[in-house]
C-alpha cells in the first residue's frame, strides 16, 4: 500500500487501483480533484483544515462512485448525498474495495476549557496506517505506521512523544505541521525519533512524496 503526504492533515492511500483519502482540508489546493478521484473519503472532524466542504462537495458531484465517512457533523454539513455520505462512530468497521478502516475515539483534544470539544474519529486502515485527526488517541490493535500531528492549538510536543510511546508503532510519520516552521518541524521529529525521547523511527515526508506502508 502506498501512502503520498499532502498539504498539513491530507493523506492519501493507494492499493490495487483504489483510493483512500483522509481529510481533504482547506490547506490543500488539491482536495477536489483528489476526492474526485478517489473510491472512498475519510473525515475525522469537522474541523476546515481537515474537512473542506465545498472541495468535498465538487468532488462528490464529479464522481459519482465515491463515499465519504465522518462523524455526524460532517453528514450533517455536506448532507447524505444519495447515502454516498454516512456517518460513522468509535467501533464501526469501513470496508470499500482493498480498503478496511477501523474507527476509534470519540473527541477532538482540548484547545482551551472555553471551547467545547467536538466529535474526532481516528482510522486504522488495513491495519496498518493510523491517522488519529486532532487527538492523541490509542488504537487497541499493533499500528505499523503512526501518523502524528506535530502543530495546533491543542498539540504539545510532551504530549506527542508519551503518544509515540503509548502507541509504540514501528515508524511514526510527521502530520499536521503546517504551523511550524522547518526548525520547528525538525525538532519535533527528532524528540519523537530514535535519538529523541519516543524511540522509534520518525520522519519528515515532503508534500507530494509517497512511501510504502
Amino acid at each position: 500500500m502506498k501512502l503520498t503526504k499532502y498539504n498539513h492533515a491530507t493523506v492519501v492511500l493507494e492499493q490495487d487501483g483504489a483510493s483512500l483519502v483522509i481529510d481533504p482540508g482547506s490547506f490543500t489546493p488539491e482536495s477536489a480533484d483528489l476526492v474526485a478521484a478517489a473510491t472512498v473519503v475519510l473525515v475525522t472532524h469537522e474541523h476546515a483544515d481537515h474537512f473542506a466542504v465545498d472541495a468535498i462537495r465538487a468532488g462528490l458531484e464529479r464522481n459519482a462512485d465515491v463515499v465519504v465517512h465522518g462523524p455526524a457533523s460532517v453528514v450533517e454539513q455536506l448532507g447524505d448525498h444519495d447515502g454516498r455520505v454516512r456517518t460513522v462512530t468509535a467501533g464501526d468497521t469501513v470496508e470499500v474495495g482493498p480498503f478496511t478502516a477501523r474507527v476509534l475515539g470519540e473527541e477532538h483534544a482540548v484547545i482551551h476549557r472555553d471551547i467545547p470539544t467536538i466529535a474526532n474519529v481516528g482510522y486504522l486502515v488495513n491495519d496498518a496506517v493510523f491517522h488519529p485527526g486532532d487527538a492523541y488517541l490509542v488504537p487497541d490493535a499493533p499500528v505499523r505506521t503512526l501518523l502524528v500531528p506535530t502543530s495546533g492549538p491543542w498539540a504539545k510536543t510532551g504530549e506527542g512523544v508519551d503518544y509515540v510511546r503509548a502507541v509504540a508503532p514501528e515508524r511514526v510519520v510527521q502530520i499536521h505541521e503546517l504551523l511550524l516552521s522547518e526548525g520547528g518541524q525538525e525538532m519535533n521529529v527528532r524528540m519523537f525519533g530514535t535519538e529523541g525521547l519516543g524511540g522509534v523511527p520518525a520522519s519528515i515526508l515532503p508534500v507530494g512524496s509517497s512511501i510504502e506502508v
